[in-house]
């Protein structure tokens, strides 16, 4: 196109315009056909550096907290709250095992005090209990005999800030379970879901005796709904 304009000394007047669109569009395209390829050579994808290794396990859309560290029975990175950041894991760990225990206790004492009671002690819900044990004197003598054993627990507390033991263990294992490592850490495992699963009831339990007036084995057997809106 461009020997025709350049060689041509007098190109008919009706051909000059087609001439000069044709080479114009043909420059246009061939530039555009190029620049994707330039472009694609000279910018840079930028590349994301977080992985699910960054990531909680039990919360995959938040961050790991950086105090959990996976070596503990049950640690599935969940702390959503912060508590890591601010108290010390081998402090939680012990409220942990021990909360869970007692709730472990309490979730089958609910139970069976609705198809036994010691002579002379009336059924009543679980939820009513506490004011007729603080009318009879009861709660005091338990309140004595549980500070009693806070004092072992926290003198095993200060062990386990020295290093010299793990949170949660009194060599209380009159069954034997713990005899090899791998049964010793399925048993931690297994403690630690039951205990987190028995708080969690507990506090179901509790609040289904507070608003319907039945226990837990006549909840189940004759339902009622919760009163609300009624």
């Amino acid at each position: 196109i461009l020997r025709i304009i350049t060689h041509t000394p007098h190109p008919p007047p009706d051909l000059r315009p087609i001439i000069m669109h044709t080479a114009f569009v043909s420059s246009f395209a061939g530039a555009s056909l190029r620049a994707p390829v330039a472009a694609a050579s000279t910018v840079a994808r930028p590349t994301s550096t977080i992985t699910m290794a960054d990531k909680s396990a039990s919360m995959p859309f938040m961050e790991k907290p950086k105090n959990l560290d996976g070596s503990m029975a049950g640690d599935v990175g969940f702390d959503p709250l912060g508590f890591t950041n601010v108290f010390d894991v081998r402090f939680l760990r012990e409220a942990e095992i021990k909360h869970g225990r007692i709730c472990m206790l309490a979730a089958l004492g609910f139970v069976v005090q609705e198809v036994f009671q010691f002579p002379g002690v009336p059924k009543m819900l679980a939820t009513d209990a506490h004011a007729a044990m603080v009318k009879t004197g009861t709660m005091g003598q338990l309140l004595l005999w549980f500070s009693f054993f806070e004092i072992f627990a926290a003198a095993g507390l200060v062990e386990t800030f020295r290093g010299d033991r793990e949170p949660g263990y009194f060599g209380f294992d009159p069954l034997g379970f713990g005899k090899s490592s791998a049964s010793l850490e399925k048993f931690k495992l297994n403690e630690i879901k039951n205990g987190r699963l028995a708080m969690i009831g507990v506090g179901g339990m509790v609040h289904q005796m507070w608003i319907t007036k039945q226990g837990v084995l006549e909840q189940l057997t004759h339902f009622k709904a919760l009163p609300f809106g009624q």
